[in-house]
């Protein structure tokens, strides 16, 4: 089959496409045809062997979606140790989904892995309720753009996007998002009372300039801190007003089946009602890959990069 390979840690161009035996599925696992596989930020942290870095060779990749050789059925599912920019991957059966018949590949990929991971934050570690203020950071990235629309669905409100670019702030707005601003020191103007729910996907000064915005007996949930210094909350911080800080890692989601299955359920069923769409930044080939991290690290990106396999 063919696969894109990791043989050094660095940059993009160490990614690149080559021919490699097939995986056989273990126990509790199944072999999937691929059609798509999704790119995710922390992917270019372990091609950069600075977060969770493999074994080498490594094929990375968290999440795709195809048909089952064991019975045709067309699933999407998450590969907690890559394996997904292949043209067949052996996925744990208790992490695949199959897709509902008006969902496409697209957005079946689209939604799973960054879909259950703003769950998590809003719903899980959040406890998202009605009429909640939420403010949400890098709100044109794939997580982001996702939480915007699930807190809207899910009854919040102001939503409130930071987007660093015009392009992306505009991006929020038309997902819905009631202000949009650059940078998180500008949410105390415009949300004067406070924010009920403060999903943070970036750290360092953006993390503590959230918390500032945080209303009292609000919440911040941090998504994607690596707990550097500069991520350190004190009690100080909290006690003064009440408010609480949760850590959210998508590897405990998976590792609550229950939670997975509802935030899945949940993804879906929104999706098929028209209330939640995976905006798709763009397809690249196999041989594209090592581009479409370079773009994704320039933030050039908005919503899910994906990977056509078969091209």
């Amino acid at each position: 089959m063919r696969a894109v390979v990791l043989r050094g840690f660095g940059g993009p161009e160490e990614l690149r496409p080559e021919t490699v035996p097939e995986p056989e599925a273990g126990e509790g696992e199944s072999v999937i045809d691929v059609s798509l596989a999704g790119l995710n930020f922390a992917d270019l942290e372990i091609r950069e062997g600075v977060y969770a870095p493999p074994r080498l060779p490594a094929v990375l990749g968290a999440d795709v979606v195809g048909r089952r050789r064991s019975d045709g059925r067309r699933v999407v599912a998450l590969l907690r140790e890559g394996g997904g920019y292949a043209q067949v991957a052996a996925v744990r059966d208790a992490y695949a989904v199959e897709v509902p018949e008006d969902i496409d590949d697209m957005q079946a990929v689209g939604l799973l892995e960054q879909g259950c991971t703003a769950y998590g934050a809003l719903v899980t570690a959040g406890r998202l309720r009605p009429g909640d203020s939420v403010a949400v950071t890098a709100a044109a990235g794939g997580v982001g753009h996702l939480a915007v629309q699930l807190a809207l669905a899910l009854g919040a409100g102001p939503v409130a996007a930071i987007a660093s670019t015009p392009q992306k702030q505009a991006f929020a707005r038309s997902l819905g998002a009631h202000v949009a601003v650059a940078r998180p020191e500008e949410l105390t103007e415009a949300l004067p009372d406070g924010v009920d729910l403060y999903l943070d996907s970036v750290g360092g000064p953006a993390l503590r300039a959230g918390l500032a915005a945080v209303a009292p007996f609000g919440r911040l949930v941090s998504v994607g801190a690596r707990g550097g210094a500069s991520d350190t909350v004190a009690l100080d911080d909290l006690t003064g007003r009440s408010v609480g800080v949760h850590g959210l890692w998508m590897r405990q989601i998976l590792a609550a089946p229950a939670v997975f299955a509802r935030a899945s359920q949940v993804l879906f069923t929104l999706a098929s009602r028209g209330l939640l769409t995976a905006r798709i930044d763009r397809v690249v080939p196999l041989a594209g890959v090592g581009a479409a991290h370079a773009a994704m690290a320039a933030r050039e990106t908005m919503g899910k990069v994906l990977v056509d396999v078969r091209a």
